[in-house]
């Protein structure tokens, strides 16, 4: 099937708070309101609509047509997405299907999450009780820092190594308004705050976040009418996990090396074209593993890499210019679209202090739930272009 050039003509974003002041449906509505904004085009001309939302924690169901319905946004096609913290990038990846394959020619992905009302301050996200390392009382904190002990014992790097990508990224945040932790830290407070799973630390793990996020795409006939700065969706990538019940090696990201060739496949592009990504850091160790698995350094040399600023402004690809999951905070189905809104600001030139140099082409990840025999459920990936 032959698929149509899409083009990001709107976007907008709420603050990523550590406690909104305002419930889950207004973050939705206040994201959608700056995004129709931005685009410059009436509600009305919005043909879909896809809400990433993580399922049950806003203790509201069909939460899609209760952010949208006094927007005026009703009586389109609505879908509500859960993929866990993929959940606002695949409702991107829903609407960019809608207007390349011609079902609409302007639609609109979503993500919203307020895990303020929902969780306790501190608590982290489990696999399923059910699943075997839910009976065994493991939590994602705890799965994560087993990968990091295998490839702190296998490779050149040390804890120092993880607690650089900690100090880049609030380094970052700092210069992003959006970003509520924005206080700069450093190697000695990273590796000295309280350990939560060994060898991660407090602040090699990010916060619990509330915030809402919204992202217009359309075919590039509509973006030029509007005369809007053109950002092109190069490449919408999603994946599924597959089944193991035997040995997989915890250093490797195999959902997400797979779903990064298939997007690069996608898009024509290299890790050598790529300017930028904004990946999945709700982790330390995550981070260090996804320079691998997207192809910017090899495997095993993700210490070396970070060690040499390889990550970092003037290396060879900024990871996090707004600062990642670690310093903005994570709300888990906001995530994903907030990670578009980021870049497609980034490609604009309209990022600010954070805006990195020349930025062409970047990249947007996040994988989503912890499922037994699964690398992880889905990853979700952007590839997006000027």
């Amino acid at each position: 099937m032959n698929y149509r050039d899409v083009y990001i003509i709107g976007v907008g974003m709420t603050k990523i708070y550590k406690k909104a002041p305002v419930t889950a449906d207004e973050l939705g509505r206040q994201a959608i309101h700056t995004a129709v904004k931005d685009a410059g085009i009436s509600p009305k001309e919005i043909q879909s609509i896809f809400i990433g939302e993580m399922g049950g924690l806003s203790g509201s169901v069909c939460f899609g047509q209760r952010v949208c319905g006094t927007l005026g946004l009703g009586g389109v096609p609505m879908a509500n997405v859960e993929s866990a913290c993929s959940s606002g990038a695949i409702a991107v990846h829903l609407a960019y299907k809608d207007v390349a394959t011609g079902k609409s020619d302007v639609a609109m992905g979503i993500g919203v999450q307020h895990l303020s009302s929902s969780r306790a301050a501190g608590t982290g996200l489990a696999p399923d009780p059910r699943d075997p390392e839910g009976i065994q009382g493991a939590t994602m904190a705890g799965i994560y820092a087993m990968r990091a002990q295998r490839y702190l014992h296998e490779f050149d790097a040390t804890p120092t190594d993880l607690a650089l990508v900690s100090v880049k990224n609030r380094r970052h945040a700092a210069m992003n308004p959006y970003s509520s932790y924005q206080q700069p830290i450093t190697v000695e407070e990273v590796l000295s705050a309280r350990t939560i799973a060994d060898p991660l630390t407090m602040l090699m793990c990010c916060p619990n976040a509330d915030g809402g996020a919204a992202v217009i795409v359309a075919t590039k006939e509509k973006a030029l009418q509007l005369g809007s700065k053109l950002v092109r969706i190069a490449a919408s990538s999603l994946t599924s996990g597959i089944f193991r019940n035997d040995f997989r090696d915890m250093t490797e990201m195999e959902i997400t090396i797979r779903c990064t060739k298939k997007a690069y496949d996608m898009a024509g592009v290299g890790p050598d074209d790529i300017n930028m990504v904004e990946c999945h850091d709700a982790f330390a160790i995550g981070e260090f593993l996804y320079y691998e698995a997207m192809g910017f350094c090899k495997h095993g040399e993700a210490g070396h890499f970070i060690r040499s600023g390889g990550p970092d402004y003037g290396g060879k690809v900024v990871f996090s210019p707004r600062g990642g999951l670690l310093s903005c905070g994570h709300p888990t189905g906001c995530t994903g679209a907030a990670q578009i809104v980021e870049a497609t600001w980034q490609l604009r030139g309209d990022a600010g202090a954070r805006q990195v140099p020349d930025c062409k082409a970047a990249i947007t990840h996040v994988t989503g739930g912890g499922v037994y025999g699964l690398d992880n459920a889905a990853c979700t990936m952007h590839i997006l272009t000027r």
